[in-house]
């Protein structure tokens, strides 16, 4: 006797709330709109999406992972044969290195191609697929694809032999994780970030000296020396990130400011950059704020009992002026980027 594969809508039926009204609607809309059922009991606000893939993951006889988190089974090796935006495109990554029974996570059990291309790219004989989240398999990419490079930003010296090498102008919002340019200084500038970040650095400094060039990290108010370039880096460092930056690369007499937007692993940085002449040339500081995390609440950035009951109340009013004014690193910009996450900006208009 031949084994029949149940319908989807016959599981969803089952195992969630959905009414036969609800699935006939979808039905009808599906023959209208060509897309998948799933995709348009989701957009009725019918079902989620996790019923949606826990349902397929039934239907195809394959694991739902309902929580996605680093394993630690994953080489080196591995993360080098897969294009990082493929991986994201398509949501679909390796979760083993074991070429005799790969494990696959993907968004789409039925894209078979994506899967395939996983299994050419890296020699597998035998894959097993699973099924997640789309975000959490993003989540998942960024995170490896993170701690791989970090590996890779320890020796920022070895490169120093490249540097004489001229960059292009790229774009200047992109992801520095996703960057596969080559120049020796674009790679170098975004290891350097990525290393200050790792690190929970709140500044980055590039200080040129009559023989060398200095960076250093201030990482909780002190200033700690990461690397030495050859003096000969120096206008190349200096030029691209003025040109990040949108600063005038001709202008070296005078102080200028700037600001870098940046992504590193899915993450929105905040970077901004100031420069300033001196006798050995020009001296470079970035300020690096990661705005979308990190950020403590209210209570944990030190407002207590009235003082934050009152502040709470202020910043929920619909008119008036907040000034939060201190020296440098004292956390006016920290308070805030707070006190913005606790307006509700789904019913607000919030300009920055």
């Amino acid at each position: 006797m031949s084994y029949k594969r149940p319908l989807l809508g016959e599981i969803l039926l089952e195992r969630t709330a959905l009414t036969e009204a609800q699935l006939q609607e979808a039905l009808s809309a599906q023959e209208a709109k060509k897309a998948r059922i799933g995709e348009i009991l989701v957009q009725m606000k019918v079902l989620v999406l996790d019923d949606i893939l826990s349902a397929l993951a039934e239907q195809l006889g394959v694991p739902y992972i309902a929580q996605l988190a680093p394993n630690g089974d994953l080489s080196r090796e591995v993360v080098e044969k897969i294009p990082i935006k493929f991986a994201k495109r398509f949501h679909v990554f390796p979760l083993n290195d074991d070429l005799d029974n790969l494990q696959i996570v993907q968004a789409d059990p039925l894209d078979v191609e994506s899967a395939d291309a996983i299994r050419g790219l890296l020699g597998a004989r035998g894959i097993a697929l699973r099924i997640a989240r789309p975000a959490d398999i993003f989540d998942y990419i960024n995170h490896v694809y993170d701690q791989y490079q970090v590996a890779s930003a320890e020796g920022l010296e070895e490169h120093e032999e490249e540097l004489s090498i001229d960059d292009d102008d790229p774009e200047a919002e992109i992801d520095i994780i996703d960057s596969d340019d080559e120049a020796p200084i674009i790679r170098l500038i975004n290891r350097v970030l990525m290393r200050a970040i790792r690190q929970r650095a709140s500044d980055v400094h590039i200080e040129p000296f009559e023989r060398k060039v200095t960076i250093r990290f201030r990482i909780d108010g002190v200033l700690y020396d990461v690397s030495t370039q050859p003096k000969r880096a120096q206008s190349h460092i200096t030029s691209r990130v003025k040109i990040m930056a949108s600063l005038n690369i001709a202008e070296k007499r005078l102080p200028q400011d700037g600001r870098i937007r940046i992504k590193l692993a899915g993450k929105d940085i905040d970077i901004r950059v100031s420069t300033i002449p001196t006798t050995f040339g020009e001296r470079v500081v970035m300020r690096l704020l990661d705005k979308s995390g990190g950020l403590l609440d209210l209570e944990q950035i030190g407002l207590r009992g009235t003082m934050l009951r009152h502040f709470e109340r202020i910043i929920h009013r619909a008119h008036g002026i907040i000034l939060v004014t201190g020296p440098t690193g004292s956390g006016k910009t920290t308070t805030l980027y707070n006190a913005m996450r606790e307006i509700d900006r789904e019913r607000r208009n919030v300009v920055t």
